[in-house]
């Protein structure tokens, strides 16, 4: 395949995003491929090139930890092709990452020949999940109610993890305390919880389920 495709490679380990690299150039020669190592560094380059043909995302990487990262990337770029790279390869982790919204799914212990068709058939309009695997019909209720929250209230909440305060999150989102107090009223009606340290345990949870 040819053409001036736009990929981002999510990944922060070195040898690995090298070898997906050297693989996608197989797949798709001219292609424009740009790395990150985190989810900062990712925000970034998507601040820079807002409209790329593919995300390739690790689902642990800086920043982000299991599903909570595609969670964030599907809310606030709805429309970004994302096909997940892991070496969790359990179905129930494939049917989450394929229920919020991936458009497909890697195994890292797939070989180069493998690498390639995947991503020739993801290029090519089609979703790529792996043969074989027996997905789950059931979601879980916990990654639905993170699912729910905007994009602005799930980064307060990440914040939250973060161990900031009111008036921290609301300098650093350059907003004022009373919206930060309104979204975090939302948070918590949206998850159920009752106060932040419930709040932040439920994120935790999610993302132990996939560390």
């Amino acid at each position: 395949m040819d053409s001036n495709y736009t990929i981002i490679i999510a990944d922060d380990h070195p040898l690995f995003r090298n070898a997906l690299f050297q693989s996608v150039h197989m797949a798709i020669s001219g292609a424009n491929l740009i790395e990150a190592d985190s989810l900062d560094g990712l925000l970034n380059v998507l601040c820079k090139e807002p409209d790329p043909d593919l995300l390739l995302l690790d689902l642990k990487m800086p920043g982000t930890n299991g599903l909570s990262g595609l969670i964030q990337l599907r809310a606030e770029y709805p429309d970004l092709p994302i096909v997940v790279i892991s070496a969790s390869e359990e179905p129930s982790v494939v049917t989450q990452v394929k229920s919020h919204g991936a458009f497909g799914f890697i195994p890292k212990s797939s070989d180069m020949r493998e690498l390639v068709k995947a991503l020739n058939q993801v290029l090519s309009g089609e979703p790529f999940f792996p043969e074989g695997l027996i997905y789950h019909e059931f979601g879980s209720d916990l990654t639905d109610k993170i699912s729910a929250l905007t994009p602005q209230q799930y980064k307060v909440l990440a914040m939250l993890s973060d161990g900031l305060l009111n008036k921290q999150i609301a300098y650093e989102l350059n907003v004022s305390e009373a919206t930060i107090k309104a979204h975090m009223t939302a948070i918590f009606r949206k998850l159920n919880v009752k106060n932040r340290t419930q709040a932040v345990i439920l994120l935790q949870q999610l993302e132990y389920e996939y560390s």
